[in-house]
């Protein structure tokens, strides 16, 4: 699966001078995690996520004592707060790589790039969704596929929890190969193996 097939397009940014309670209130209304941050030509210049607008932005309750100094409110706009450069990856990247590096780096969210401009963005949760499908509506989507590419009639496709199988009535190993990537570029798909109808009745 890549990027392209699981990320959310068009993608809601920012600019620097952006303040952080506007930053704030997009993250609120749209219930997203980070917001690309892009310079005057839609280039990605940064990341500003929700970790960042409630850093220091807090005030304390005068009613407590604390140990440590209070610490200055920070500035207001977004250039200032945002993480750069953000970690990027282009639309054709593997979601499987997408996943480590959200994971390596400990981030979120994943701007989707092509070349300098952002076209979308992949969230963690938007993996757990994917990866939540049903396997009925998994099983719709890669006999459509399948159907594209070599007909209707012609294959059974078998899902449970997100694992594949399709049987094909005919005995091709370059179709059976197709087969098997088209089905693992299906959102929710784990796994996927291709055998023939000829082969499983000589079995």
């Amino acid at each position: 699966m890549r990027a392209r097939e699981l990320m959310s397009s068009p993608v809601l940014t920012v600019r620097p001078e952006t303040t952080a309670k506007e930053a704030a209130g997009l993250l609120a209304e749209h219930r997203f995690t980070a917001l690309p941050v892009v310079d005057d030509d839609d280039r990605l210049i940064g990341i500003v996520t929700e970790a960042d607008l409630i850093r220091d932005r807090v005030p304390r309750d005068t009613r407590y004592q604390h140990r440590d100094p209070a610490r200055p409110v920070p500035d207001s706009a977004v250039g200032s707060l945002m993480t750069s450069p953000a970690v990027a990856m282009g639309t054709g990247a593997d979601v499987a790589d997408l996943c480590r590096a959200l994971l390596d780096d400990r981030i979120r969210a994943m701007p989707i790039v092509d070349g300098a401009a952002v076209v979308g963005i992949v969230t963690r949760g938007d993996v757990v969704r994917a990866l939540a499908r049903s396997d009925h509506d998994i099983a719709a989507d890669v006999r459509h596929h399948l159907e594209i590419y070599g007909g209707g009639g012609r294959w059974k496709v078998e899902v449970r929890d997100g694992k594949v199988r399709i049987t094909d009535a005919y005995d091709s190993e370059t179709d059976r190969h197709v087969a098997t990537l088209l089905a693992k570029s299906v959102p929710g798909v784990i796994d996927a193996d291709t055998v023939s109808e000829t082969a499983e009745g000589r079995v």
